[in-house]
């Protein structure tokens, strides 16, 4: 096993055991509990600065080096490289599914998860923070990118055309929380047919399995909160 996996089981987490289960990688699992502050210690730092999961090693890497990768995107993106697998076949095809994979890391991932965070976290926490601006500012702009990506799927099985990419790996896992955060699938038929499709892949679901019974409910765990959301710089 080539490939070591930083992981936990959050969105971000599950697009890359998503990618190794599709793309039949072995790897070896190790469990960064952000809600514990294990992505702040220092030798893990060392692989991923920016302090946050997931990130990789291959020692396998090019030239036959090791090399260590952090962001979600870069790591699918060095995966289809290195397999070949979940790219297109053309120029056209990769430069479709890069644009789609940047969506989803520029908008969709940051957007949908300030949803999350001022739907469900800040109001819970102490004292509470239910901002009604900042509730309807994330619902809004994840409901008008949902919007996007349906009429996208309108005109194509998958985000960038007829073929299972790297891109639909990296916007699912996001998208299928839809419900949390306060999205409706009514008016976007295309979508909700992609996320079934999707949803039905045997190597998706092995992926979003991948200790599942670690996720906890940030709702109530007050430490995590702190740990993650008051973080000094």
């Amino acid at each position: 096993m080539s490939i070591d996996l930083y992981y936990w089981p959050t969105p971000n987490g599950w697009k890359i055991t998503i990618a190794l289960a599709e793309m039949n990688l072995p790897y070896n699992l190790h469990m960064v509990n952000i809600g514990a502050g294990d992505q702040f210690k220092p030798d893990f730092l060392k692989i991923a600065p920016n302090n946050r999961m997931p990130a990789i090693v291959d020692s396998e890497g090019p030239d036959g080096k090791p090399i260590s990768i952090f962001e979600s995107g870069a790591i699918l993106q060095y995966l289809a490289r290195k397999t070949g697998q979940f790219y297109g076949h053309s120029e056209r095809d990769k430069i479709a599914v890069d644009q789609w994979l940047m969506w989803q890391m520029g908008g969709v991932g940051p957007m949908a998860g300030q949803a999350h965070h001022f739907l469900k976290y800040a109001p819970s926490m102490e004292p509470p923070n239910d901002l009604p601006y900042a509730k309807d500012r994330y619902r809004n702009e994840t409901a008008r990118l949902y919007g996007v990506l349906d009429r996208q799927l309108a005109e194509n099985a998958y985000v960038a055309g007829d073929f299972f990419s790297i891109a639909d790996m990296a916007i699912w896992p996001w998208a299928s929380l839809w419900e949390g955060q306060e999205q409706t699938l009514d008016d976007k038929p295309n979508m909700a047919r992609w996320l079934e499709a999707v949803g039905a892949r045997k190597g998706v679901q092995e992926g979003r399995a991948v200790a599942a019974e670690q996720r906890s409910n940030l709702q109530s765990d007050k430490k995590a909160q702190d740990i993650l959301f008051r973080q000094k710089p």
